[in-house]
């Protein structure tokens, strides 16, 4: 296929990949929700790939052989050949499109490996190389989706993503710990009198794992603040649903604090009435205070050197869209969500 052909997802295969974003994360589909069209639609197809790499590490219990034919099935999306399965498709559809550099989706199977190997996490450096590779790389690559190329901005896509992930980690301890896991810094425990291991081998709710969870809370909180000066440089129409993921993930944090030791009993989930509210926060805070430019974190710098050389897409459209249309489509989108929560009751026809 010649390099000046933009290849399209067939509408068939996003319909497959949305299904999965629907099902998989509530809270990362509703913030894409509030994305525009021209990134919302490859966004599907990047959380496709991803949902079902990470299924199909778990449900091989972490084996070589699925991790081996992963990367063969990546190495297939990049030469443009991808399998018969809708999610490859349209990744390798997004990846010539928007030319992802093939580091990143490398470092999020990197991230899955380590799931497999079991890896140990001591300090806090180690919880964020893995939140690095498994949601940084993601944060890059939506960044890219936006026509972002500048470091940044990049970095701060990153932060956020490795945020994201810290909420994730807080609140899923308990679930963690189950399949034997561990994301808590190890170093923090033991300082604070626990065994990591032998906690693991019978994990119970316990004041230096409560400690850790709301140590790992005051970072991802830290990282949320930075991210506020890469939105404010994002295209305009792409504000709302980054902010949105921002909001929602960070409101997941604020449950597992609010709720203390009850977290560990009952998964916590951001009550829907305050989703609302904060996705309807989201659609007006367009012009965030940004921060001072900061250097990216360690951990991600690898990613943002990858992603910053990208060339722009191949059809050099920009994702910042009409201000009119893409107001026009955020408004439709939420007003076929409104009928489609509170449907007109019709009359029972008889038969």
């Amino acid at each position: 296929m010649s390099d000046t052909m933009a290849p399209q997802v067939s509408p068939i295969d996003l319909a497959a990949c949305r299904e999965l974003m629907r099902g998989g994360s509530r809270s990362f589909f509703a913030a894409s929700l509030l994305l525009p069209r021209a990134v919302r639609e490859p966004a599907c197809a990047l959380y496709a790939f991803c949902r079902i790499a990470d299924d199909e590490i778990d449900a091989s219990g972490g084996s070589a052989h699925a991790l081996e034919a992963l990367r063969l099935r990546l190495d297939a999306v990049y030469r443009l050949a991808p399998t018969s399965h809708p999610a490859d498709r349209a990744l390798a559809a997004v990846v010539h499109r928007y030319h992802i550099p093939r580091a990143l989706p490398e470092a999020l199977l990197e991230g899955f490996a380590w799931d497999a190997q079991g890896r140990r996490y001591e300090t806090f450096d180690d919880v964020c190389d893995y939140a690095a590779r498994v949601a940084g790389a993601v944060g890059a690559m939506m960044a890219l989706l936006m026509g972002v190329r500048g470091a940044e901005p990049l970095a701060r896509a990153c932060d956020l993503g490795v945020a994201m992930q810290l909420s994730n980690i807080a609140r899923d301890v308990r679930e963690d710990a189950a399949m034997g896991r561990l994301y808590l810094p190890r170093a923090w425990l033991r300082d604070d009198g626990l065994d990591p291991d032998a906690w693991l081998a019978d994990p119970q709710p316990h004041p230096a794992i409560e400690r850790a969870v709301l140590r790992l809370l005051a970072q991802a909180d830290a990282l949320y603040r930075r991210v506020d000066g890469g939105v404010a440089r994002l295209p305009l129409p792409c504000r709302p649903g980054i902010n949105a993921a921002r909001h929602l993930y960070a409101a997941i944090g604020h449950e597992v604090r609010r709720r203390g030791r009850q977290a560990w009993h009952s998964r916590a989930v951001v009550p829907a009435s305050r989703k609302a509210w904060l996705l309807a926060q989201a659609v007006v805070q367009l012009w965030p205070r940004g921060a001072g430019a900061e250097p990216p974190l360690p951990a991600n710098r690898h990613l943002v050197h990858a992603a910053v050389s990208a060339p722009p897409p191949l059809d050099d459209r920009p994702a910042v869209i009409d201000r009119t249309a893409w107001l026009i489509d955020l408004f439709d989108r939420l007003e076929r969500q409104e009928r489609a929560r509170y449907p007109v009751r019709r009359p029972v026809r008889a038969s």
